[in-house]
């Protein structure tokens, strides 16, 4: 039978104890960077030649250069949250009361925000924020033919895409062109954090997810202040415990972003009294994060519970209280130490509700909702938009939405990120979008024309039990390609000599002139300078 064991401490100073904890700390990363074979600061080896950072692509200057400080905050009202509760049309109550007789907010229970829109009383932090300029309102967000599947209608607002089922996020097509050889030469930084789910479509590319993810608050906390996930001392003194320290220490050595991101938790502190509801502490560690200068432009927060078929009054009443009160202490938060206008705040949600209420006191699934901004980068308070008409519904019987969601995200990126149109464009799918006036504009977007700017693209095929890599040249060029294992070593040389434009083929198998076992590999294209890489599977 096992026995509990607690490893002694040694008589040390504080001093000693630091170095040693920053010592495991700094193993930690570097043993699991260089396992799978990628880089840190410095480069790494692979195949023993040195491998530094590589040139960037056209398309890499043309994000890199309109990079700025500015941060995004997404959060995530899981579920489909109903609208017309949350900003409630009083231009037009008496509708909304008939519509709703069971669940409607009474008058005598609303804060006007102006004469025509208010929002329930029990929301009454963002009063201020309101008032403050440092939150605004979109009417009737959504895309044509709602799709009223949870699942589905999420991949759409993370993909773009509401006709094809496109395996890509919007933010993931961004940092895939941003970082393409991400595989071997990681930024330094994690470039998205999310929290409460893992591996969101919004931040996968066609390789990689590039979100730093964790399945909840208590488990980035526990990463925030200890650099880890798992405990590794007081272990049972057997063989269980010899092996359960093997998968702990193995699980945290995996977690790649770890220890910066221990190190800015710990160079920064709260300054507001946040609550111990749910989304509450989400944002109270990414204000932190925040303010240690961890350097992620993108953070992902969700509160789930938002699918109120039944008993919406008092479910969704948590759960806007929640975010009221969390966006409040957010803000004061990072105002403290003047980061509130670098921040941008956007909630999204897959679908809004029904306007009329169902027979269980709740809303079924929905289309138009409004999205809400905040943040001091606003330029004051106000309303983008129409609001849905009441009484015109589509033939599911709910409200038309009057602005796409895709409108939002091109002008996030256009005028709060700094991209140029043209650059947006492919990250959208290579669709142009309309700029909504949502009180940001920037200020020093670049006059370089990036609209000739061409892709290299490369897409492993398997087909008839052979291997391929596809690449398409887009000019004439020498092409470099190495096949290296997960463990970084070199396995052979694929291709090396020009190619002309066009389309070709490389039959790993083929071209590797060895023996392959099946699984995993990573392949490396160098060419016109730049580093490409992705990973491949031997079938």
């Amino acid at each position: 039978m096992c026995k509990n064991h607690t490893i002694p401490e040694k008589n040390t100073s504080k001093g000693e104890k630091n170095i040693h904890d920053k010592e495991h700390s700094t193993w930690n990363r570097r043993s699991f960077i260089q396992a799978l074979g990628l880089a840190g600061a410095g480069g790494i080896m692979l195949g023993h030649a040195s491998i530094a950072a590589s040139k960037p692509s056209p398309l890499s200057v043309a994000l890199a250069a309109s990079e700025n400080e500015n941060i995004l905050v997404i959060i995530r009202l899981k579920g489909g949250n109903d609208g017309l509760n949350t900003i409630v049309p009083v231009y037009d109550y008496a509708t909304y009361a008939n519509l709703r007789p069971n669940i409607r907010h009474q008058q005598s229970n609303l804060i006007n925000l102006n004469a025509d829109f208010a929002i329930p009383n029990y929301m009454s932090a963002l009063e201020s924020v309101w008032g403050d300029g440092k939150m605004k309102v979109i009417h009737g967000v959504g895309y044509p033919q709602q799709n009223l599947s949870h699942f589905r209608s999420a991949a759409i607002w993370a993909s773009t895409d509401d006709i094809n089922v496109e395996p890509t996020g919007w933010w993931g097509r961004y940092y895939e062109d941003l970082y393409p050889d991400y595989l071997i030469n990681p930024p330094e930084v994690p470039p998205a954090v999310q929290i409460g789910s893992i591996g969101d479509l919004i931040f996968e590319g066609n390789d990689s997810n590039y979100a730093f993810s964790v399945a909840n608050t208590e488990q980035l906390a526990n990463v925030a202040q200890n650099g880890v996930q798992h405990n590794v001392t007081d272990l049972p003194d057997c063989v269980y415990g010899d092996k359960l320290l093997f998968m702990r220490a193995t699980t945290n050595t995996t977690v790649r972003y770890s220890s910066v991101i221990n190190d800015a938790y710990l160079a920064s502190s709260n300054s507001s009294s946040y609550s111990d509801e749910d989304l509450a502490k989400q944002l109270a560690i990414v204000a932190r994060l925040i303010k240690g200068n961890l350097g992620t432009k993108v953070y992902m927060v969700t509160l789930d519970g938002f699918d109120t078929h039944a008993n919406q009054v008092d479910a969704q009443r948590a759960l806007l209280e929640d975010l009221s009160d969390s966006i409040k202490d957010f803000y004061d938060d990072l105002a403290a130490t003047g980061m509130d206008d670098k921040v941008l705040t956007m909630t999204i949600s897959e679908f809004g509700r029904r306007p009329y209420e169902n027979g269980s006191n709740g809303t079924d699934h929905g289309a138009a909702s409004p999205v809400m901004l905040f943040g001091a980068g606003l330029d004051g308070n106000g309303f983008v938009g129409t609001h849905p008409n009441l009484t015109e519904w589509d033939a599911n019987d709910n409200l038309i939405p009057t602005s796409d969601f895709r409108d939002i995200y091109s002008t996030v990126l256009t005028e709060w990120f700094c991209l140029d149109p043209s650059v947006v464009s492919t990250i959208l799918l290579n669709q142009t979008y309309q700029t909504l006036n949502m009180g940001i504009t920037c200020q020093s977007l670049s006059n370089t024309d990036f609209s000739d700017t061409t892709r290299f693209v490369h897409i492993p095929i398997y087909q008839n039990n052979r291997t391929l890599i596809e690449i398409n040249m887009p000019n004439t060029a020498n092409v470099d390609i190495r096949l290296y294992d997960m463990m970084g070593r070199e396995v052979g040389l694929l291709e090396n000599k020009i190619l002309y434009p066009g389309k070709y083929s490389i039959d790993v198998k083929e071209k590797v002139k060895t023996r392959l076992s099946y699984g995993q590999y990573i392949y490396r294209i160098s060419t016109g300078g730049q580093f490409y890489s992705k990973s491949i599977q031997i079938r």
